[in-house]
């Protein structure tokens, strides 16, 4: 497995890191932990070290489950990393409560990496209000962080605010082809990088997006490396960056886990032909009206009960398969109650999109496409 070392950190981070918030389920949504489990112990083997979880993963679940099954392991063959939910932050009195029980919870005395979540402008104005900066400077100079950070969604000149007015140790960003320059994640990592820190990459492959693609981008893609996943193709255009220390994939099956540490095993920088053949299968993505959803759930729940990420991974998956048979049993397996026709345009959803989406009108749009039939 690649790994990257970078002089501000002194540590040596898997290329591939594993983001704990996608892992195999049971039909009542609870984390199948047996398969789970097998995953992580697989990406171990396989030289995978840096392991990203947070707060509310899973319903609350992950952050336990990740330290149960890491104990099994050497505390020196693993980096992990949490994150302080700054949305939750209404006193000075919780950041301390929340990360005591984060340790209890990951059944270890200190956090590899740490991370203040999405600090975007909202959520930034509570982090700075319950004094989070100066709790987590306190616990690195105690040992209890090791490096210090935060994830981010937001736009280039709140970056900029957040990172002159405090030390970092690193930053994570959403980095895809796509996102380069969509939400200009371009500019991200220059202000981050100019600085001389380390960028760990989430959504690489946007939810699974880009594992999926179109049938005409895949079919680019497959021209040019045949037996190459797509996803692949979106890992490798994130890791050929020098300035990003390690990339996050969500992986829920063993296959994923298989097809992710290949591509970096032995790492292999994109070329200027594959750059260019990527730029072209994005465009014809793009030009089929894919809805940018991640999966990441933190639009839930809907007050009117819509499965608002379900609801767009079956019209995306409609994009890819075009069959509308086969779109209307999907998205009929969703019953009518989460259908995105119970929308009512109440607007609780939209501060909560890292994406920035438009739902209700998204929401419309699948809705209008379900009911012509």
């Amino acid at each position: 497995m690649e790994t990257r070392r970078f002089p501000s950190l002194g540590e040596e981070v898997s290329l591939l890191g594993y983001g704990c918030m996608r892992f195999p389920t049971l039909p009542g949504g609870e984390i199948d932990e047996p398969q789970a489990e097998a995953l992580l112990d697989r990406a171990l083997a396989l030289g995978v070290n840096y392991f990203d979880t947070a707060w509310p993963y899973h319903d609350g679940k992950s952050e336990a489950f990740v330290g149960r099954v890491l104990k099994k392991h050497p505390r020196d063959r693993f980096f992990l990393a949490t994150k302080l939910p700054s949305w939750e932050l209404k006193s000075p009195a919780d950041p301390e409560r929340i990360f005591t029980e984060q340790l209890r919870r990951c059944q270890v005395d200190y956090f590899d990496f740490y991370l203040a979540h999405n600090l975007d402008e909202e959520h930034y104005a509570l982090f700075e209000a319950a004094e989070g900066y100066d709790f987590l400077a306190r616990m690195k100079a105690e040992g209890k962080i090791r490096h210090l950070g935060f994830s981010f969604h937001d736009t280039p000149r709140h970056l900029e605010r957040v990172l002159n007015d405090h030390t970092w140790d690193f930053v994570q960003i959403q980095l895809n082809y796509l996102d380069w320059e969509l939400q200009d994640a371009k500019t991200q990592y220059e202000l981050i990088t100019a600085r001389g820190l380390p960028v760990v990459v989430m959504e690489p492959v946007r939810g699974g997006a880009l594992a999926t693609l179109t049938p005409e981008a895949l079919a680019l893609l497959q021209a040019e490396a045949p037996g190459r996943s797509a996803a692949s193709w979106a890992l490798r255009y994130a890791a050929s960056l020098p300035g990003v220390m390690t990339v996050l994939s969500g992986m829920s099956s063993l296959e994923q886990v298989e097809d992710n540490a290949a591509a970096m095993t032995p790492f292999q920088p994109l070329t200027d032909r594959e750059r260019d053949c990527l730029d072209r299968a994005a465009r014809l993505y793009r030009a089929k009206g894919a809805i940018p959803c991640t999966g990441c759930r933190y639009c839930m729940d809907c007050p009117a009960g819509v499965d608002i990420p379900r609801v767009f991974a079956a019209y995306n998956a409609y994009l890819v398969d075009p069959r509308k048979s086969h779109f209307l049993n999907t998205y009929g397996y969703l019953g009518e109650e989460h259908q995105a026709g119970r929308c009512v345009r109440c607007g609780a959803c939209l501060p909560k999109c890292p994406q920035g989406l438009k739902i209700p009108d998204l929401l419309a749009k699948v809705d209008a496409f379900a009911r012509e039939g």
